[in-house]
């Protein structure tokens, strides 16, 4: 397959997906290396954000996917007439914070690190797709572990979680203050990246979001 018709088909592969795809199972479902996927990945980056185009490529961790253009989403989201989700809270930005840098965590570690019960929060993350569950610890009573997800990476404008900003190693009895400088990070961050509802939906042909 050269180069062209490689780049279209995985272009068309991604328009219809809406979701995040391996680059890995495209690389194995067209037979091609997984290097040739990646370099189209990155022409048709280069090619829509050069031409100002309203939609956009992004690779989130080894994934391509494509959403609409950040300018656009106030457009987007009134001409759907759809209600602005509301801002994350910050102690849901809190909690978000210690998922994000100590990864897989349970319920039990976010709450001695915020000195609080954290229910509410995790469940407010887990339903807006900025967390998931990815097993349970081997422990009495088999706690669930959480990690961040693509829906994540894709909130924060990073490729993956090695673009976080740099925490110290820290205990849980003083994590709280280390993670201070992210949780603040996150607070000062655009609007548009933190009201995540829209961007959690697929962007599909007849239902294109908008995504920050």
């Amino acid at each position: 397959m050269d180069a062209k018709k490689l780049k279209s088909t995985i272009e068309a592969i991604l328009f219809a997906a809406g979701d995040p795809v391996p680059e890995a199972r495209i690389s194995l479902v067209l037979g091609v290396p997984e290097e040739d996927v990646d370099d189209c990945g990155r022409v048709l980056m280069e090619e829509y954000d050069r031409e100002g185009r309203g939609m956009r490529v992004l690779r989130l961790d080894g994934k391509l996917q494509m959403c609409s253009a950040p300018e656009f989403a106030q457009d987007i989201v009134k001409t759907m007439e759809r209600r602005k989700p509301p801002m994350l809270s910050l102690p849901a930005l809190e909690a978000l914070a210690i998922v994000a840098y100590f990864q897989p965590v349970t319920r039990a570690y976010i709450d001695q690190v915020r000195g609080v019960d954290s229910t509410y929060t995790v469940s407010v993350l887990l339903e807006r797709g900025l967390i998931e569950r990815c097993g349970r610890l081997d422990a009495p009573g088999r706690p669930s572990l959480y990690k961040t997800t693509d829906v994540f990476l894709r909130t924060m404008g990073i490729g993956s979680l090695r673009e976080l900003p740099e925490l110290p190693d820290c205990g849980s009895t003083e994590g709280l203050e280390k993670l201070q400088l992210a949780i603040d990070a996150y607070s000062n961050a655009d609007e548009g990246q933190l009201t995540i509802d829209e961007m959690a939906d697929r962007p599909q042909r007849s239902d294109v979001v908008a995504c920050s």
